[in-house]
Parts: C-alpha cells; sequence; structure tokens
C-alpha cells in the first residue's frame, strides 16, 4: 500500500505562514501557488473552490487552462477582503454584544427612546399617538355610557320594572327620547319668594370635623315628622293657585326628577293635571319619589331578590331612613329655631315636626306664563352675622364589594376618588340633590358620608364625614347644566299645555332612555282606583330591629295626611 508523505511542516515561530527562509528548501511545495498574508481582523475568503470549473457559465471552453479557472484564484470572489478596494468602503464592523436586558418601568422606556434613530423615534411617537387618541375614545365611549340612554343599555341584563303598571285603557299619547333633552337650553331669570314656611334648627359644625377614625353613631328620631305631601295636597299652593299666582305649580322633588331625567335609569313616574287654564304636576301616593334610589348609574347589578337587604327597593328604603334620620341629627337641638312667615302648614298643633322650612318660590317661564314651587332647605348656619340656608342629605355605604372603595380608608386620605365613585354609581341622585339645593337657592348643601355598622346589619349605622358644597360649583363639577335642566322643564310644560282638560301620566320607560305621556281615567291612582296588590311573600317588612328591642324605622305613607312618617 503506498503511503501519502506530507512532508515537513516547519515551524514559524515569528508569524502566520511558512517561514521564508525555509520556502527554497521545500521539495513538495506547489508551485505558482498564490499566498496573501492577513491579520486576524481580515476577512477570509474561501480558499479553495473544487467545483468553480464546472459551475463557472463564463467559463472558457477553448482554454481550459485559463488562470481564471483555476479553483485557487481569488479576483473574482467577492467575499475575499483585500483585493477590491470598493468592497472595503462597503463593509461595517457589527457590535457582536447581546443587547441590554429589558428593565421594568417608563422610565427604562423614555431612556431607550432617546438613543433611537431619529427615523425610529417619529415611529415611535406616532405610535403613541395613536394609542393616546384611541384611550380619549375609549374614556369619551365610557363617559357616554355613564350619561342618559348608555346606562340602561349598559344594564340590559337587569330586568327593571315599571313604576307604575300601564293599564289598557290607558292612551299613550307621545313618547320623547332623552336625545331630545340634552339639545334644549332656556334661560329663566332670578325667582321671587312668595311665601316661607316652617323653622329651621342651627346647623352643628362640630360635624364638619367628623372622620372614620372619631365616627359618630347614626342616632334614630321616633318622635319626629317628615312629610311628603304632593302639589295639589298643598294648602298653600291652592291659595296660590287661587289667586292665580301663576300657571305652573309643582315641588322641587317631581322638578329635579324632570330636569335630571336624562340621567335616570329606574322607572319613575309624574301625575299631570290639567284645570282650566292651569297645570299640576303631582306624585302618587307611596311613589318611588318619596325614596331615594342607591346604585342607580352604577355598572354592578344588584340583587334582584327583594327581600335581599341589597336590593335596588331594600337600600332605598335604607337610604331615605338614613337620609332624614342624618338632617336631624347635624343640627343644634337646643330649642332655639329660626321662625318664618307662617308655620309648618302640614303639621297639627303640638305635634313634632323635623326642622324644614318650605319657600314658595315663583320663576317666569314665558310672557304671562310662571312656575311655583315648593322648595325645601333644612337647617341655617350663621356666617358673619348672616344667615345661610343649608341642605342635608347623606350617601350611605352598605358594601365595599358593589362600589369598591372602602370609606373607612379612602375618606380621610382619598375623598375625591370616593367622591368619583359615588357620582359614577349614583349621578342621577346627587344631581337631583344639587337641583333641589338651587331651586331652593340654598347657600350651601351639606352631604354626609354615613355606612353601615357591619356590611349585613342594614339596621346600625355611623356617620363617617360630612363635607360641604356651594351647589352651583358642585353643579358645574358634576356637568350639570342649568340652562338645560329649565330647557326640559320648559319643552314638557309646553307640551303638556297643548293637552286638553284631564289627567295624565308622565312614565320613564323602564328600559329604554325615553319617557311617555300617558291619558288616563279621572279617578286614576286616587284612594277608589284599587291595584292588584303585591302577593304576601313579596311585600317588604317593615325594618325591625330585635336586637335593641327598637320599634319599627321603615318610613311609613299616611295617604290621608299625604306625609311620611319615621318612627323607631
Amino acid at each position: 500500500m503506498v503511503g501519502f508523505d506530507i512532508g515537513d511542516v516547519p515551524c514559524n515561530p515569528d508569524g502566520w505562514g511558512p517561514p521564508e527562509s525555509s520556502s527554497p528548501l521545500l521539495s513538495n511545495h506547489p508551485i505558482n501557488v498564490p499566498f496573501a498574508p492577513f491579520s486576524r481582523s481580515d476577512k477570509l475568503g474561501r480558499i479553495a473552490d473544487w467545483t468553480r470549473n464546472y459551475n463557472n457559465p463564463t467559463r472558457n471552453t477553448n482554454n481550459p487552462r485559463n488562470p481564471s479557472d483555476s479553483v485557487f484564484d481569488f479576483t473574482g470572489d467577492e467575499s475575499f477582503g483585500g483585493v477590491t478596494g470598493d468592497d472595503d468602503s462597503s463593509f461595517r464592523l457589527v457590535d457582536g454584544k447581546p443587547p441590554p436586558r429589558p428593565k421594568f418601568g417608563p422610565k427604562w422606556r423614555f431612556q431607550q427612546n432617546r438613543n433611537q434613530l431619529p427615523q425610529r423615534r417619529d415611529e415611535e411617537v406616532e405610535a403613541r399617538k395613536r394609542e393616546a387618541e384611541k384611550e380619549r375614545a375609549r374614556r369619551d365611549r365610557l363617559y357616554h355610557l355613564n350619561r342618559s340612554g348608555g346606562n340602561a343599555q349598559r344594564r340590559e341584563a337587569a330586568a327593571f320594572k315599571s313604576s307604575v303598571d300601564i293599564q289598557p285603557e290607558w292612551n299613550m299619547l307621545d313618547q320623547i327620547p332623552f336625545s331630545t333633552f340634552t339639545k334644549l337650553s332656556f334661560s329663566v331669570p332670578e325667582p321671587e319668594d312668595l311665601l316661607l314656611c316652617g323653622a329651621l334648627e342651627f346647623y352643628d359644625r362640630s360635624y364638619d370635623r367628623v372622620t372614620p377614625k372619631n365616627e359618630r353613631r347614626l342616632e334614630r328620631f321616633k318622635n319626629r315628622n317628615f312629610f311628603k305631601v304632593t302639589t295639589t295636597d298643598d294648602p298653600i299652593i291652592r291659595r296660590l293657585a287661587n289667586e292665580d299666582k301663576a300657571t305652573v305649580f309643582a315641588t322641587d322633588s317631581i322638578l329635579s326628577t324632570l330636569m335630571c331625567s336624562s340621567r335616570s335609569v329606574y322607572s319613575w313616574d309624574i301625575v299631570i293635571q290639567r284645570v282650566g287654564n292651569k297645570l299640576f304636576f303631582d306624585k302618587r301616593d307611596g311613589s318611588q319619589l318619596d325614596l331615594l334610589s342607591v346604585h342607580e348609574t352604577s355598572q354592578e347589578p344588584l340583587p334582584e331578590a327583594k327581600d335581599d337587604i341589597n336590593s335596588a327597593y331594600s337600600l332605598s328604603v335604607e337610604a331615605a331612613y338614613i337620609n332624614q334620620n342624618f338632617s336631624q341629627q347635624v343640627l343644634i337641638r337646643d330649642g332655639n329655631k329660626v321662625t318664618f312667615e307662617e308655620p309648618n302648614p302640614f303639621a297639627n298643633e303640638g305635634e313634632e315636626v323635623a326642622s324644614v322650612a318650605y319657600r314658595y318660590r315663583r320663576w317666569k317661564l314665558d310672557g304671562d306664563m310662571y312656575l311655583v314651587a315648593r322648595c325645601e332647605v333644612q337647617s341655617v348656619v350663621e356666617v358673619n352675622n348672616q344667615r345661610s340656608f343649608l341642605t342635608l342629605n347623606a350617601l350611605n355605604e352598605f358594601d365595599t364589594k358593589y362600589s369598591g372603595v372602602d370609606w373607612r380608608q379612602k375618606l380621610e386620605t382619598q375623598r375625591g376618588a370616593v367622591l368619583a365613585t359615588e357620582l359614577k354609581n349614583n349621578a342621577n341622585k346627587l344631581a337631583k340633590w344639587t337641583v333641589q339645593a338651587i331651586l331652593a337657592s340654598a347657600d350651601m348643601m351639606k352631604l354626609g358620608y354615613v355606612s353601615r355598622v357591619h356590611p349585613r346589619d342594614h339596621f346600625n349605622h355611623v356617620i363617617l364625614a360630612v363635607v360641604g358644597y356651594k351647589p352651583r360649583e358642585f353643579a358645574a363639577q358634576i356637568n350639570l347644566n342649568t340652562s338645560n335642566m329649565w330647557g326640559i322643564v320648559k319643552s314638557i310644560v309646553d307640551l303638556c299645555m297643548k293637552l286638553n282638560e284631564g289627567k295624565y301620566v308622565l312614565v320613564k320607560d323602564p328600559s329604554k332612555p325615553q319617557v311617555r305621556i300617558y291619558e288616563v281615567p279621572a279617578d286614576a291612582f286616587e284612594n277608589d282606583y284599587v291595584e292588584e296588590p303585591l302577593p304576601e311573600d313579596e311585600q317588604v317588612q317593615p325594618l325591625v330591629d330585635n336586637a335593641d328591642g327598637g320599634e319599627s324605622n321603615l318610613a311609613t305613607n299616611d295617604v290621608e295626611d299625604k306625609e311620611i312618617r319615621v318612627e323607631a
């Protein structure tokens, strides 16, 4: 077997390649083999291409011994650096270091963007603008859902019932979508006071310093009576109507419901009576207007079971009870009262009544059309030897899992977040309170934050804080436009003045953002107009606190006296 002799391989201690002194001594060194010295930073091409003679289409077939066809020819190889200087100009070293590991947080992203190329930075700016536009559009969409008709669409899953049973003999005359209300505008001059009745107690300013750390127990006032008398049962309004003081008559509760109707979700109804050339806006006995809605505009649906303590009806009764007791607890009950021209027109002689003053005020709607409304204020305070009227209302917390905000933890440090959550969940109720304060020209509206002692105990409550707001400033904060409010009232009054004499009912649709006007019989909603009663198991029982041995705390309606009494 013939061996393969590789010959001697000399060692070059001075550099790369064979030593120069040993070249003539190599007998087996191939002749005419090109050799190019190189350094470590040089690019390396192919050493030999044994297939180029066969794969080269431009190969000269007549001269197969062409040196350019040699397997060791480097001149035509573009990958070989050092032969063509033009190729070196396009060569660029690439950083072989691994990219830095990403850090968390927005600060690193902003620092990284500064090192990017200009065009890349522009692309990032455009991308951020697009994301900002999407986020702004999403917020606008949620904002519009929180207003007017969006609430009904958002909570379609909850089966709301009409506040009044629509009878088959009722004739529907018109239906008005809420979208038309948002475009209305009407300005009215300053109102004039026709009469002031009742008596007011002074506000206790120590409640302004109440915090969750020094909370106060909500007391029960079993001896004070609260009156919720409708328009036509008010003897003062009857007297003013006989004197032709106005054409349209209503109460602040009814007007606020109309003015804030586009924010409502639950169904409500208002009875309208056209008598001669006069118009009376009434409420039914036991109407929903006597109660306070809770979580009406919230995205979280409440339990549908009526006997559940967190159902919409149970919470509205509880809120009315809290609101009435809170309005009397924050007063200085030392017998010192501010009295007005006439006493309380609904109280019997010697009867203890709640601190309230009724302001009968008149607004000019048109040339010879005036509106008279009975407005309420609950307290008075002296500031710089001047008396200021106050309205007193209470927000109630029942379970943090529905609101998502714990008042006991957030009221001291993040009171704005608590108020923002309430504005989202109770937009209609807060707007109505603000409208009532503006109608009564109250100098301040006090909002109390009242919470349950325990989420499952709806009998006992504590006052966590009391905050005061100027009504018109608060209205601007919640985007409540007074011109739009009066525009809604003016449009409904004009519509009703075109109707014939008779009785009508204005009903908010329970599932759609619209109201309907029905013509009803003259004896509708009277004492002899009997509606189908609820089954006994569905009727809500009075709130009885057996643990303390207390009495009933539910506000009950006396049909004969048109008053709501709170007994405890």
